[in-house]
């Protein structure tokens, strides 16, 4: 680990969101080798904000691990846009301890999903990486899904429409949101009728989108 990006990671981060998302020592050493991982890299390539690696289990690990509690049955993981790894990475590490599941993360910028191949290589973690836009995955790939997942990537307008097809084929949606969640809705219901729950997030003021059915209006 890139000693100057490595000393910014708080242990007493860590402590509050192993406290909020509880894992197994074995998930915990999973993420550790991630977020050590992360940190690395992040001295080349812009992964995340820097003045977020003193906040990175509470910020952005615990935020992603909360969205495995939402799904227990999911075997079949399926993340859009995943960037630096959240939350498919972490998923990728929590679903480790469980027979038969795994996530495909799709990422469209090429040094990210090196770094996603990366991850789940060091961390011995079910996923498999897909350099594609999402348009271009959800055209050619007729997996099985139960659970799809996002995090700033898109408006949630343009992410139901991504996942329309999938949806209607039995998966389910949990999208990390912001505090403009109700003007997203608003937007989104002008387009399509959809069957969601809102949960507000463990880590702020954001909120989890969770949607069954899609119809376009």
């Amino acid at each position: 680990m890139a000693d100057a990006e490595s000393s910014q990671i708080s242990a007493s981060d860590k402590a509050a969101a192993l406290k909020l998302t509880p894992v197994s020592r074995e998930t915990e050493q999973r993420l550790d080798r991630y977020v050590g991982l992360l940190a690395e890299w992040q001295t080349k390539t812009n992964l995340i904000a820097s003045s977020e690696l003193p906040r990175i289990w509470t910020r952005h690990v615990a935020d992603s691990l909360q969205l495995v509690r939402l799904a227990p049955s999911a075997n079949r993981w399926l993340d859009f846009g995943s960037g630096g790894g959240f939350p498919g990475v972490v998923v990728a590490c929590a679903l480790a301890e469980k027979e038969n599941a795994r996530i495909d993360l799709v990422e469209r910028n090429a040094k990210k999903a090196a770094f996603l191949r990366e991850a789940l290589r060091v961390t011995n973690s079910p996923g498999t990486a897909h350099l594609s836009s999402i348009e271009d995955y959800v055209d050619r790939s007729n997996a099985p899904v139960d659970c799809i997942t996002a995090r700033a990537v898109a408006p949630l307008n343009s992410l139901v429409g991504y996942v329309e097809p999938l949806v209607k084929r039995g998966a389910k949606a949990l999208f990390l949101k912001g505090q403009d969640v109700d003007a997203e809705l608003t937007e989104t219901t002008k387009y399509w009728t959809i069957q969601h729950r809102l949960h507000r997030s463990l880590t702020g003021d954001g909120w989890i989108v969770e949607i069954e059915s899609i119809a376009r209006r």
